[in-house]
């Protein structure tokens, strides 16, 4: 048989003491359900289509190395058509060897993107790590940014 020790005034009104975690459980269950059924949708699988570029131009080097890739997938470094086989050699003699030297790669917007990939990966296996993609500026872009770069310098 229990036994209740506790002095009561017999209204039946007596706080509980103890801690209540069920609403705090329910609110992290809640918490739980919203993540999951949001992290899925964070990723993005969007088509996209790049040939114009909306980034500030920056300064070009003296001499930049050109490494174009034309619609047909031939190569041409500077204006010289060059065989695929012969690139890391021309890209050698016009370097001097530098690996450290930024290549600037230009490709049709025709080319598929795995083909533009196959020469970023050549340029890779030959040690030219520094490889930096070629687009158009966007005129509306550039003469909107003209204003404002004026009006920062003065």
């Amino acid at each position: 048989m229990a036994m209740n020790l506790k002095d009561s005034d017999g209204d039946g009104a007596d706080e509980v003491s103890e801690i209540n975690i069920t609403p705090f459980i329910d609110v992290v269950l809640v918490l739980l359900i919203i993540f999951m059924v949001a992290a899925p949708l964070s990723t993005v699988d969007v088509a996209v289509d790049l040939p114009t570029s909306n980034a500030a131009p920056q300064e070009r080097p003296d001499e930049p190395i050109y490494l174009t890739v034309q619609d047909d997938l031939t190569l041409s470094l500077g204006e010289n058509p060059i065989a695929s086989e012969a690139l890391q050699a021309a890209l050698d003699e016009r370097t001097g060897g530098d690996r450290e030297q930024r290549i600037f790669l230009r490709a049709d917007e025709t080319v598929a993107y795995g083909d533009l990939m196959e020469v970023m990966n050549g340029l890779r296996n030959g040690g030219y790590l520094k490889i930096a993609l070629v687009g158009l500026e966007d005129p509306n872009t550039a003469t909107a940014a003209a204003p404002a770069q004026a009006q920062a310098t003065n």
